[in-house]
């Protein structure tokens, strides 16, 4: 009986030779010309209010690994995600320790809903 990989074990020429999210960088550039084609008056202003959604969103990533050093989701795993899990693992890439399942929940969704809300709140100021 042969293995069913949902991952392929290389990937392919597609993968290893563009980054990550390539697909959405292409259409964020797309979009870029088609405002600047339409309205290029406006185009400074897109970029900069898209530099301070971003510089919001990681102000908040660091206000929430400032406010709460000792309750980071990536505490809660198994072993070091740095390591990386060398194959030890079969089903998950890196499992949660099972006592401490419900706090790794907790400090995920409090991460998420202080980044949400910082850029809410700097996207509504501007």
């Amino acid at each position: 009986m042969s293995r069913i990989h949902v991952f392929p074990e290389t990937p392919s020429l597609f993968r290893r030779l563009l980054p990550r999210l390539t697909t959405f960088i292409l259409m964020a550039v797309c979009l870029l010309a088609a405002i600047a084609a339409v309205s290029p008056a406006q185009l400074p202003v897109v970029i900069y209010k898209l530099s301070l959604i971003s510089l919001a969103a990681v102000a908040a990533y660091w206000l929430d690994r400032a406010l709460f050093p000792y309750a980071r989701p990536d505490g809660y795993l198994v072993a070091d995600w740095r390591c990386g899990n060398q194959g030890q693992f079969s089903q998950v890439d890196y499992p949660i320790v099972d006592t401490y399942r419900w706090a790794f929940i907790a400090a995920t969704l409090r991460r998420a809903i202080i980044v949400a809300g910082v850029v809410v709140g700097v996207a509504l100021g501007l």
